[in-house]
């Protein structure tokens, strides 16, 4: 007798094989200053682009890229120089289908600027100025075999403090905007929208999506109802970091310098904590995760 299966749940869609973030993205034009933060956070620079001023940090499984290249609009429309999250690089099964898919649905690809012997990343705007990059090429071969040289005496794998690893990444986004933002997610990327009786870390607002693979949220923000005439433009605001244990890895942050937001209203607990603000802009939320 066959047995039958008492709940048939699909599985997500997950249409351009969304795999996880490769890497996520700074522009500025301080790379030293901002590479001493991440170096705080526990990353370490591991590699140089061949041919641009770009420097890959990676802690664990995460991989984190400074671009100051002088060349580059982002990092020349940065104010004072201040870092700006400027993209986010997911790994997907076949970067060209992707990609394609993306820009049949409506998205605005964004044209190559790679030199010879350079490998083209193909992406689409984000937003703002920043970008989504699509990458296939990210566990024995990847991309910084061929477009980065490694640091000399450098571990090109170095361990994750308080095995951290990318928990998401919170966007602002304009008032009244939600729902177009959580279209184009759910659409574009088959996102899902995550139950409001679900919430993580100590900044619980604004709307959750989970990626289509399971490994990492988007957290979407509106501006206060009460900040009328907030001019800040949508942006990728800070990284969301997954540790097992906040309190440890707080500690151990506190140690290195990292200071954090401590006030009656906001601060490190159990579920999660948030850096101050570094270089004007630069912040990174802790999040518990099992």
């Amino acid at each position: 007798m066959t047995q039958v299966q008492r709940e048939n749940v699909p599985e997500m869609p997950n249409r351009l094989g969304i795999e996880g973030i490769e890497f996520i993205e700074y522009a500025t034009s301080r790379p030293q200053a901002l590479g001493q933060v991440l170096e705080n956070m526990g990353f370490r620079p591991v590699a140089r682009h061949r041919s641009r001023e770009v420097t890959l940090y990676r802690q664990g499984d995460m991989n984190l890229v400074v671009n100051a290249s002088p060349d580059d609009a982002r990092v020349s429309a940065t104010a004072n120089g201040a870092p700006v999250l400027s993209a986010v690089a997911f790994r997907v099964k076949d970067a060209l289908k992707a990609h394609t898919r993306c820009v049949d649905l409506g998205a605005w690809s964004v044209p190559s600027h790679a030199q010879a012997m350079e490998l083209h990343i193909p992406a689409i705007h984000g937003p703002g100025r920043s970008r989504f990059y699509f990458v296939d090429r990210w566990q024995e071969f990847s991309i910084y075999d061929i477009d980065f040289k490694t640091i000399p005496t450098v571990d090109p794998k170095p361990a994750a403090l308080c095995d951290m690893t990318y928990f998401g990444v919170v966007q602002y986004i304009g008032a009244g905007r939600s729902s177009d933002w959580l279209a184009y997610f759910e659409q574009m990327f088959d996102f899902s929208a995550v139950p409001d009786d679900q919430r993580f870390g100590i900044l619980p607002k604004g709307h959750l999506l989970t990626s289509p693979c399971g490994t990492f949220l988007w957290q979407l923000i509106e501006p206060d109802p009460w900040m009328e005439g907030d001019d800040t433009p949508e942006c990728l605001q800070r990284i969301g970091l997954g540790v097992p244990d906040v309190s440890a890895a707080v500690a151990a942050l506190k140690a290195r310098g990292v200071e954090f937001v401590e006030s009656t209203q906001l601060h490190p607990e159990d579920r999660g904590a948030l850096t101050r603000n570094a270089l004007g802009s630069v912040s990174f939320e802790l999040v518990h995760k099992t």
